[in-house]
């Protein structure tokens, strides 16, 4: 979940250029940005890049790919994830101007409904096909809203495409974001878009369906209804996983359809 990370690092972040300082993510003496870091935190005053690391007005936080504050992995024969509960403060994008604008043709009060996370390569699992709903239900969600008069639309990227809704491509993530801030709900996976639902300036309401491998008390946000139907703060499966998927075969369609029309209202 890098892009979602990244998201979570810059609500760490937030407020530390008006304290005059610059926030560090790294281990003390190097900062250490993936690509993800370099997208999310453009523009963002609160944040030091790489080569800043003898600027004196730094605090540094560990936060970067193997080091993240939310979770570790297990030391056993299981590949999994052990989380720590924590609220997430929501985090910050700064859009450029050829990003809002794209965002602009787009329109408003449409509805994502995006059964794809970010980063599906099999090389990079992450636990992600444990978090995966169904298209079939995704597709019910997508056809009820739009038989009820919405427009509902999907990013065009992965390879779950819902078919007879409309599709917007996007350049990259962050364009994504920026057409994600004029949405009216987003109904979706936990990952890089409920993160970015929560982060200013997108402020977007949002659906999200946990299932069971990661609690919202872990990457949940309050405002947001988060659909979670595991135990604790989630399995952290890396594998394939059939408690995660009996955990999303429990959230039904109209559970989700009446959660986005409170939302709606």
């Amino acid at each position: 979940m890098e892009y979602g990370d990244e998201i979570m690092g810059s609500g760490l972040a937030r407020g530390a250029h008006a304290r005059g300082v610059k926030i560090a993510f790294g281990d003390g003496r190097k900062i250490i940005w993936n690509e993800c870091a370099h997208l999310i935190f453009r523009g963002n005053p609160n944040v030091a890049a790489p080569g800043q690391e003898r600027a004196d007005n730094l605090e540094w936080i560990e936060h970067y790919s193997g080091a993240r504050r939310y979770y570790r992995f297990g030391s056993g024969e299981r590949r999994q994830m052990i989380f720590a509960s924590g609220t997430q403060r929501p985090g910050e994008l700064f859009f450029d101007p050829s990003e809002l604008e794209f965002a602009e043709r787009v329109g408003d009060d449409f509805i994502v409904v995006e059964p794809n996370t970010v980063n599906d390569a099999p090389n990079k699992q992450w636990g992600r096909q444990n978090k995966r709903w169904g298209l079939d239900r995704y597709r019910g969600v997508a056809h009820l809203l739009r038989d009820r008069g919405f427009r509902v639309v999907q990013f065009d990227a992965g390879a779950q495409a819902i078919d007879g809704i409309e599709r917007i491509a996007t350049p990259s993530f962050r364009t994504a974001c920026a057409v994600l801030a004029r949405a009216a709900l987003y109904v979706g996976p936990e990952g890089g878009l409920h993160h970015a639902c929560a982060a200013s300036p997108v402020n977007t309401p949002a659906v999200v369906i946990f299932g069971g491998f990661v609690s919202p008390a872990v990457t949940g946000y309050a405002q947001h209804v988060n659909l979670f139907t595991g135990e604790g703060l989630g399995c952290g499966n890396l594998d394939p996983c059939e408690h995660c998927r009996v955990c999303m075969s429990k959230i039904s369609v109209e559970q989700v359809i009446d959660a986005a029309m409170s939302l709606l209202k």
